[in-house]
């Protein structure tokens, strides 16, 4: 499985300080590129549960570049079907509405990733990370449940639980590669890591930062809460948040790619309770899922 090291392993020592504080924060959310304007109006239109399916045709039709990508993605082993569909209209036909909002906020997202950066977070790593999570994201919620229509809900929270991250490697490089060593060096998690970093009045956290993107991206209520909150080690009750805490945890211990924390905490008592498991006897009630983080690798091809 996929490892980094950064490129110079530090020893430990005290925190070096991060200066910065909530309108810093603010200012590097707005340098962030907004999605495009045909994923909020596909966002705004599936908020309506009567929206029409061709209205959502209409617009993505009317994208070609989120049209080839969407037709490429739905093609892709991923999804496996056994017959090549070429267009949008078929895609929500086999697939449903919500599968093909999901896979735009998904393609959007992966379309802001930088190729290179500074601070030492590897991109291709690091979403492979994302994806593992938001792969067990999804097999998760199944156990719990949840309906295959909602399901990629799940896995775009798995995706995006780490975008905080992005912004920090892009707006403040070497303040973040100097929290990526110091985290390795201490073995302390990466979130805990950025926040001793900094001297200011706000933590300036991935947490905090990717809640603050998904708000500017106009995603859900409970997508916020759940970037937000996948660090908390007493976390509300939201099937949502548990999934992605406990995905999350399940990927870095599987060392399915690598997000900068050297940290494999254990479940959160509320989300051992809930799911009636510990990490380990989670893991293994999900079986063989090898084949399911196989196919997320093919969300690398959009990349």
């Amino acid at each position: 499985m996929d490892t980094i090291e950064p490129p110079n392993t530090p020893t430990p020592t005290e925190a070096p300080t991060m200066t910065g504080n909530h309108s810093r924060l603010v200012h590097m959310v707005e340098r962030m590129p907004a999605f495009p304007k045909s994923v909020h109006r596909i966002l705004k239109l599936t908020s309506d549960i009567n929206c029409a399916p061709k209205e959502i045709v209409g617009i993505i039709d009317h994208d070609p570049v989120m049209t080839m990508k969407l037709l490429k993605l739905v093609n892709s082993a991923y999804f496996g079907l056994s017959k090549k569909v070429t267009s949008i209209n078929h895609a929500v036909v086999l697939l449903g509405i919500n599968t093909i909002k999901n896979l735009a906020v998904s393609i959007a997202t992966l379309g802001v990733l930088p190729q290179q950066t500074q601070s030492g977070l590897h991109m291709n790593r690091f979403l492979l990370h994302s994806l593992g999570t938001a792969t067990i994201s999804k097999l998760l919620c199944r156990m719990r449940g949840v309906a295959e229509v909602d399901s990629n809900d799940y896995f775009v929270a798995g995706l995006l639980h780490d975008f905080g991250k992005v912004v920090l490697t892009q707006f403040m490089p070497m303040e973040h590669r100097h929290a990526l060593e110091f985290a390795l060096a201490n073995n302390q998690s990466l979130h805990l890591a950025e926040q001793s970093l900094m001297q200011a009045d706000f933590p300036i956290n991935h947490c905090n930062i990717g809640a603050m993107l998904a708000e500017k991206w106009q995603l859900s209520p409970d997508l916020v809460l759940t970037i937000r909150e996948h660090h908390n080690a007493n976390p509300p009750d939201l099937l949502l948040l548990d999934c992605v805490i406990a995905a999350n945890l399940i990927a870095k211990n599987a060392k399915f790619g690598y997000s900068g924390n050297p940290v494999v905490e254990e479940l959160p008592a509320a989300i051992a309770q809930r799911f009636g498991h510990n990490l380990q006897s989670l893991t293994l009630s999900l079986g063989d899922f090898s084949q399911e983080m196989a196919k997320a690798r093919s969300f690398l091809q959009l990349s």
